[in-house]
């Protein structure tokens, strides 16, 4: 018995030498039960909620409206004008040429400068013509002389034939030398006053007040009257009472009338000047196919010179016309259209709609179709609408 408990002793210490090794073993299959366990819970728990539905987003949450600025459609005074290219020029300009051949010897003046009327502008090599001045004068002088002598003559011989001591012959003869020698003497008064003027010639002179323009010639150039561009010295431009030439074309030539308005406009087209027609000619120009109009301009010298080429609007009418800001039209493929805010449904959108475009007025366009008065046009933000886009009207 003794050896049996002992046997059953040691079978029971053996289990309990492997006891150890086993509880870990044990340990290590629950923790890796539990952790399955726990996923399993959350797998189920979200499937649990993907089954779950979404609550509905509240209404109006969609797409919300643009903020715009907008402004109604009103009548305006708009004039109905056509724009053309007219020419500024002087009521006095004169193109300075010789009249006489020599060799410039001496410019007084500089482009640009202002002058008197009568103030020397240049000389021309007079010594030639100054000789022929001095021999005319000695021949009027001679001529002179032997005048005196025959008036003397003829009186002596007057007498003597009253008291009979000549012959009526030998005092008509006499008479007839002093009517010979009073003609020589005028002949050569008269040559020394031509020969004198034209030696004037020889000093170019303002012919009034103005402005001197360019001088193409030089000292030392041989100048002559040949009536050609090489001809000219210099131009002198009075710069006041200037006047807009127009060429209207024939096809409104029924249209044009004395007093229709002209508005000047520099090359930026900002306004120069408000005029009115004042001239119309009675032909019609061959070569440009137009009717010459007159305007006169009574700006500076600053803002306009005689030869300049502006722009001349020339307003026939003055009609009320619907405008909108320059802002509210936009243009798509070259045509013009703007968004018009309409009410559907309780909801404002943008509607695009083409229009006609007339004259602009200051900041304005002035439309010929394709608006109402009382129509809101969009002002602001139109660059990124779209036909039919939800919108919110802001203060105008």
């Amino acid at each position: 018995m003794m050896r049996g408990q002992t046997g059953a002793y040691r079978h029971k210490t053996g289990s309990q030498a492997y006891g150890p090794g086993l509880r870990k073993k044990n340990v290590r299959e629950r923790a890796v039960k539990g952790n399955y366990l726990i996923g399993g819970m959350i797998l189920m728990g979200l499937a649990a909620t993907g089954c779950q539905k979404k609550p509905a987003a509240p209404p109006g949450a969609g797409m919300q409206g643009l903020p715009v600025q907008t402004v109604a459609v009103t009548l305006a005074p708009v004039a109905q004008s056509s724009e053309y290219v007219a020419t500024i020029k002087s009521r006095r300009s004169a193109t300075v040429e010789p009249q006489v051949m020599g060799v410039l010897t001496e410019i007084r003046v500089h482009s640009g400068d202002m002058v008197k009327s009568g103030q020397v502008l240049m000389e021309i090599d007079p010594r030639q013509q100054e000789a022929n001045v001095a021999s005319l004068r000695a021949t009027e002088r001679q001529k002179k002389a032997l005048y005196d002598y025959n008036v003397v003559e003829v009186e002596r011989q007057r007498k003597l034939f009253e008291a009979g001591v000549t012959s009526r012959d030998t005092y008509d003869q006499e008479n007839q030398n002093y009517e010979n020698t009073k003609a020589d003497y005028e002949s050569a008064v008269e040559a020394r006053k031509t020969q004198e003027q034209l030696l004037a010639y020889y000093t170019i002179q303002a012919p009034f007040d103005g402005l001197v323009g360019d001088i193409p010639v030089h000292v030392g150039d041989f100048v002559a009257p040949m009536n050609s561009p090489a001809s000219v010295l210099t131009t002198v431009d009075e710069n006041k009472d200037l006047e807009a030439y127009i060429y209207v074309p024939t096809e409104r030539s029924g249209e044009v009338k004395m007093g229709l308005g002209v508005d000047v406009e520099d090359s930026n087209g900002d306004l120069v000047e408000k005029t009115k027609i004042d001239f119309i000619s009675p032909q019609v120009d061959s070569t440009l196919q137009g009717i010459l109009v007159k305007a006169p301009v009574h700006s500076t010298t600053q803002i306009l010179r005689n030869a300049q080429l502006i722009k001349a609007r020339i307003i026939w009418s003055t009609n009320p016309m619907a405008v909108v800001p320059v802002l509210a039209v936009t243009r798509q493929g070259g045509l013009p259209f703007v968004y018009v805010m309409q009410q559907q449904n309780g909801h404002f959108m943008a509607v695009q709609k083409p229009v006609t475009l007339g004259d602009t007025v200051g900041n304005m366009y002035s439309i010929s179709s394709g608006l109402n008065v009382g129509d809101r046009v969009i002002v602001s933000g139109t660059q990124f609408l779209v036909n039919g886009m939800p919108v919110i009207p802001m203060g105008g």
